[in-house]
């Protein structure tokens, strides 16, 4: 469906700490620079679960449409900003959580995930798809809706018909793993990965490394993640181990410790002391979860001194993982249909929610939302 859109938009709207209602809202008029999206596929990670609880995050963000990892077809779309995104009536696309200002410091060095417009914990206003109040015009800025406002910052990437919505909707936990590992983490051919945490995202590190050439990717969970744990074999991980373990890690590495080691265990702390104490001298330790603002307690200083460790610190994407991952995607190269594993209508988001956030189902992995249907 592609026609003009109807006068009111279904959402599911987060009004307090895990509660949703369905709300309609006025579909806004689309002008030269901006659009609409009709929402095909919306997924869940664990930022959304996150602001859902209203505990580290969302505390103070209000009511709001969750849904950040969003793809669908464009219904409208102005002259200038089709020009600009390079889409028209009817393209698929894939869109960024981001709406940053394009004109900061960090803007115009590439890394707009940081800029000030778009950080929901920042102390200013911003804009971002999936934490933005819905007492900001025009509300649809979550892909829980039927339809999602293109704002004229909003970064558009086209997806081909050929890629299923739900498998597009991937293209964050992909492209995640693809900066964190190679662009920012710099394993380079024949290097060992270790990842702490298999889910989506830890995934999709997985296949980073196996598309960078690897020489060995490890992966270390718990006895709850199994089924995840399975995935990662059959990605291409070629040990997998059920807790994260130095010592497991080191006598899989003949002692030499792990090139680049990924921290992916949301609330864990300790899996920082470990990580340090996995990864060889001179090694890469990538922080990529949220801890819950918990403090990390017995940070081994002097152990990061006197290996030469490299710790750090990344958030999100950009254009040069997301275009690469749209494009892995789409190859078919890798079993996706492996991590995809739950569809939701709209009228079921708290379940969806609670299924992901609260891993109510082992086997779920990416979760996603069909706003406008599940056929």
């Amino acid at each position: 469906m592609t026609g003009a859109p109807p006068a009111l938009s279904t959402a599911a709207v987060a009004t307090a700490a895990h509660t949703t209602e369905l709300r309609d809202f006025p579909v806004p008029r689309i002008g030269p620079d901006d659009g609409l999206l009709r929402v095909e596929a919306a997924a869940i990670c664990g930022t959304d679960w996150e602001i859902y609880g209203r505990r580290s995050r969302g505390q103070r963000l209000g009511p709001l449409i969750l849904g950040h990892e969003n793809v669908g077809r464009v219904v409208t779309v102005g002259e200038r900003a089709a020009e600009r995104w390079g889409v028209a009536v009817g393209d698929r696309v894939a869109v960024e959580e981001f709406l940053p200002c394009g004109t900061c410091r960090l803007c115009r060095g590439g890394h707009y995930r940081l800029c000030a417009a778009t950080d929901s914990r920042g102390a200013g206003p911003f804009l971002r798809y999936g934490s933005t109040p819905v007492s900001v015009a025009p509300s649809l800025y979550g892909g829980f809706s039927q339809y999602l406002y293109l704002h004229p910052r909003a970064i558009v990437y086209p997806v081909g018909d050929d890629v299923e919505p739900e498998l597009a909707a991937l293209f964050v936990p992909v492209a995640n793993g693809i900066r964190w590992v190679t662009g920012e983490g710099g394993l380079r051919l024949g290097q060992t990965l270790v990842v702490l945490g298999p889910g989506q995202h830890g995934l999709g590190c997985v296949i980073a490394a196996r598309e960078a050439g690897a020489g060995k990717v490890i992966v270390a969970g718990t006895a709850a993640d199994r089924h995840r744990l399975d995935v990662a074999t059959a990605l291409g991980a070629d040990h997998v181990v059920a807790e994260a373990a130095a010592e497991a890690v080191l006598d899989l590495t003949g002692g030499a410790g792990a090139d680049v080691v990924v921290d992916l265990a949301p609330g864990a702390t300790g899996t920082v002391e470990r990580a340090i104490a996995m990864c060889a001298p001179r090694g890469t330790v990538v922080l990529a979860a949220s801890k819950h603002a918990r403090p990390v307690d017995g940070f081994p200083h002097d152990l990061v001194v006197r290996k030469e460790v490299r710790l750090l610190g990344v958030r999100g994407h950009d254009h040069r993982s997301v275009e690469p991952a749209l494009e892995l995607i789409s190859s078919g190269r890798w079993p996706l249909r492996l991590l995809a594993t739950h569809r939701f209508p709209l009228d079921r988001t708290d379940e969806a929610l609670r299924m992901a956030g609260q891993r109510t189902d082992p086997a779920a992995i990416h979760v996603s939302i069909l706003p406008n249907g599940v056929s």
